[in-house]
């Protein structure tokens, strides 16, 4: 059922869903997986596609020349990049990953890259310069819904996988074993798993939000509506939703929207002495790029200097730079978002989407998505 064939090494196409934030369609044509070390047959992976209207400028960046990004004979295009520079250069490491056309999402931590490809789960470390993926054995990848596909969640107590069915599972780092977690508490629909600095953990649903305080042994519901990503700072959370960006004061009892512009929240990240937000604008029918840096309570808009469009994916902080995935390539500012220097090109009918991990940062290049 999932067959990859090493022999023909071409291309991979990833996705990345939107409650993470976004989806994405990746060819892949570089990882390395441990079974093509050995020999054995690793599966084949793709994701879901969506054609995007893209921009055509191009600048000259500082760093240096952008160039148009050009396609093999066989049409494979080089669309996962690595920069070990704050986004200033981005070092092609699309090379080695078979052909393939099966559902695929990725995701980034502190020490570990993930790839879940059709039922499979693989992962390697970041630190090694081009990864070497070994299978994950997670429980529950298959739900029985629609939505088949299990997300990580790098929590501060550890790595867990989740299904939108609501299985739960925590690596054990002793064992490497997935253990099943919160089985006292299963619901249809879930979009995250969060836990805060003070120990309390929320989950996210399609229509609500739920806390616990006691670790998982009880659960009540603190807020109405979708929530798709929470992030922490300095005790404050700040989470995207169906409705915008909301923010919360008090250990997440309690939630106010702090931008509302018709549309869903995006993405959200921490920044040196603050928030960095994503949020769509039903009036001007585009994706706003924000930061905050009064704890969330106001936001300043910093994408004058990018093109406008609906489809901006991811907004990183690595070092002093802000960079930017963007459909028209890649940007970087180094002026908290005053200015803006394209560093890398677009792909056609694709978009980047930016991911950190330790000191490096990824590209990858998918499916506009919605």
């Amino acid at each position: 059922m999932f067959n990859l064939n090493l022999k023909k090494m071409k291309k991979l196409y990833v996705f990345v869903p939107a409650f993470i934030p976004v989806f994405v369609l990746l060819l892949l044509n570089s990882f390395v997986t441990k079974e093509e070390e050995t020999g054995k047959k690793t599966p084949r992976v793709t994701k879901y596609s969506a054609s995007a209207p893209l921009c055509d400028s191009m600048r000259t960046a500082p760093f240096g020349p952008v160039e148009k990004v050009d396609q093999d004979k066989s049409g494979a295009v080089n669309i996962v990049y690595k920069s070990a520079d704050g986004g200033k250069t981005w070092q092609d490491i699309s090379t080695g990953l078979p052909e393939t056309d099966q559902p695929v999402i990725f995701f980034a931590g502190e020490t570990d890259l993930y790839l879940h490809a059709k039922n499979v789960m693989y992962r390697s470390d970041s630190k090694l310069k081009t990864p070497v993926w070994e299978k994950e054995n997670i429980p529950g990848l298959q739900g029985e819904s629609f939505w088949p596909s299990t997300t990580i969640a790098f929590n501060r107590s550890g790595i867990t996988a989740f299904n939108y069915d609501g299985g739960i599972y925590q690596k054990t780092p002793a064992t490497a074993n997935w253990l099943p977690i919160h089985q006292n508490f299963k619901k249809h629909a879930l979009r995250t798993t969060f836990e805060a600095a003070d120990g309390a953990l929320f989950l996210g649903y399609d229509h609500d939000l739920y806390k616990s305080a006691d670790k998982g042994k009880s659960w009540k519901q603190v807020q109405n509506g979708q929530i798709m990503n929470i992030v922490e700072s300095e005790g404050i959370l700040i989470a995207t939703g169906n409705s915008g960006i909301m923010r919360s004061a008090d250990n997440g009892e309690h939630w106010q929207e702090v931008i509302n512009e018709g549309g869903v929240g995006i993405a959200i990240e921490r920044i040196k002495g603050g928030f960095a937000a994503i949020s769509y604008n039903t009036k001007t029918e585009t994706r706003r790029v924000r930061i905050s840096v009064d704890s969330g309570k106001t936001w300043q808009a910093i994408d004058e200097g990018l093109p406008p469009s609906s489809f901006i994916t991811s907004i990183k902080q690595m070092g002093n730079y802000l960079v930017c995935g963007h459909p028209d390539g890649i940007f970087l500012s180094s002026d908290m978002g005053k200015t803006w220097t394209k560093v890398h090109p677009g792909i056609n009918a694709k978009v980047f989407s930016i991911y950190a991990s330790g000191n490096a940062l990824y590209a990858v290049a998918g499916s506009a998505g919605c």
